[in-house]
């Protein structure tokens, strides 16, 4: 753990003041807290959210072989379509 100082307008001291008595805890845990919650809480959210989704399609049985499907989606006409009109009326 690293130590800092924080400079806090009167408000917000005594806001944290008054809501670190109350939860008999300190002005210093409310802040660690609160900026754990904000700046850390989301990264691990979103990966056990991405962890949840591992595998999900494992079972499916109405989809292609992987590869054949990859190579479905890479087929493509792009060099046909890019060639000069005026080329493929000659063909």
């Amino acid at each position: 753990m690293r130590r800092t100082q924080l400079y806090l307008d009167d408000d917000l001291w005594k806001a944290l003041h008054t809501h670190a008595r109350r939860e008999k805890t300190t002005i210093s845990d409310l802040v660690r807290r609160a900026a754990r919650e904000r700046y850390l809480a989301g990264k691990e959210d979103r990966a056990k959210a991405m962890q949840a989704w591992v595998g999900i399609w494992k079972d499916r049985t109405d989809l292609p072989e992987t590869e054949e499907y990859v190579r479905s989606l890479r087929h493509d006409n792009r060099l046909e379509r890019l060639r000069d009109p005026r080329d493929r009326e000659e063909k």
